[in-house]
């Protein structure tokens, strides 16, 4: 498919996969919670991708396209197929996956989703828990904008509302000056509010969520005897939150809010094949963005993929016991090293890209703990030793660059 940013950087889910969102609510007429633009099994293929299969609409069924916005639940009309009079377009369609994990871990979300129940995924950082709730956002109600950025300066208004203050001044309390968070918005539309690093907020921050959970309104008392008084939850809201696992110790939260949630742990890719792939989709993605082809070699890839996963994981593929730095090896790690390299290849040709990898691995594990440099090089006198021993041709050139981590 091919992506037209016009003019930004990165288009969100609803923008990028429109095609996917408009195919697959013609394809799936099965019932829908409340609001939902997908039904769940619908929702489950669009992240996990329908495989194989090539799915095709029945016969007289077609998608129509819409002149709306994201987010107001209508989606753009299939690229695919051509067009026909009257702006609908029949469709069929293979959906990519886009996310490498257990689909079970999928349609647990969903079920949480479809349930109004709040979903809190878990993991640690660089685990695609912000891509997944971006997605289940998008292909729920059709927008993922609805975002709250937890931070320690976050405050309470973030998650209830705000005023503006000139017409607060002006008019005294009024509707007209009442300002929604991206949480009251989603109350107001039957929408997913997104909440991300919710650990990162003040514990009493966080608890201004527990009421809307559990009471699903919002009272604003300053406007008291007003219609406006209190804000009801329309069907389909509910709140995605991430929290990564490094943080608990930032801002623990409350067991109240804890309850009102349904965690989920998303962990790293198991299986080195599919991470490689990933690695090398992403970094393609981020190349091209800066204006040039994608040109590491999928051996170099490989080995990069191989060194993040011994890291991560304390153990090589044959067995060897390594030492796990303080700092996460994450797969979205690798795919900036990855993208790093192809930039550099592009640019500033370096005759061997392979030669630059230990410089931008000496990069990612300097992060938190410096006695981290002295783990990476324990690593290239153990694993990185062995296998140039072994007679690979590769990881003999990528143990000759050991003086590159000094």
């Amino acid at each position: 498919m091919t992506q037209d940013t016009s003019g930004r950087q990165v288009l969100a889910a609803e923008e990028r996969y429109a095609d996917e969102l408009a195919f697959l609510a013609a394809y799936d007429d099965g019932p829908r919670p409340p609001g939902w633009a997908l039904t769940p099994r619908a929702v489950v293929t669009f992240i996990c991708g329908s495989g194989d299969e090539t799915l095709e609409l029945p016969e007289g069924r077609v998608v129509a396209g819409t002149s709306g916005t994201p987010g107001d639940g209508g989606f753009s009309r299939l690229s695919e197929g051509g067009g026909v009079p009257g702006g609908l377009v029949p469709g069929r369609l293979k959906v990519a996956a886009k996310f490498v994990g257990e689909r079970a871990l999928v349609e647990r979300c969903v079920v949480t989703l479809a349930g109004e129940r709040g979903l809190l995924l878990v993991g640690e950082p660089g685990t695609a828990k912000s891509m997944v709730s971006e997605l289940l956002a998008a292909a729920v109600c059709g927008t993922s904008a609805l975002t709250v950025q937890g931070t320690a300066g976050t405050t309470e208004d973030a998650f209830r509302y705000g005023w503006n203050y000139a017409l607060l001044l002006a008019q005294g309390p009024s509707r007209a000056a009442l300002v929604d968070s991206p949480v009251l918005t989603a109350m107001r539309s039957g929408r997913v509010a997104r909440v991300e690093e919710i650990t990162r907020c003040l514990p009493e921050v966080q608890d201004a969520l527990v009421s809307i959970l559990s009471d699903r309104r919002v009272s604003v008392p300053e406007l008291a005897g007003a219609e406006d008084a209190q804000v009801v939850a329309a069907p389909g809201f509910t709140v995605i939150a991430t929290a990564n696992l490094r943080d608990r110790g930032v801002s623990e939260m409350s067991a109240a809010l804890k309850r009102r949630f349904n965690f989920e742990t998303v962990g790293p890719i198991a299986d080195a094949e599919a991470e490689t792939s990933l690695v090398r989709r992403q970094a393609t993605a981020v190349v091209h963005r800066a204006g040039a082809a994608f040109g590491v070699d999928d051996a170099v890839l490989e080995a990069l993929v191989t060194v993040f996963r011994d890291l991560r994981t304390g153990r090589s593929g044959e067995g060897w016991d390594v030492e796990r730095p303080g700092t996460v090896m994450s797969t979205a790690e690798a795919v900036q090293v990855a993208a790093s390299l192809g930039v550099a290849a592009a640019y500033l040709p370096p005759g061997d890209v392979l030669d630059l990898v230990p410089g931008h691995l000496l990069g990612v594990v300097r992060k938190d703990d410096p006695a981290d440099h002295g783990r990476l090089l324990g690593y290239w006198d153990g694993p990185v030793r062995r296998r140039a021993e072994d007679g690979s041709a590769m990881w003999r050139r990528l143990w000759d660059l050991r003086e590159n981590l000094r």
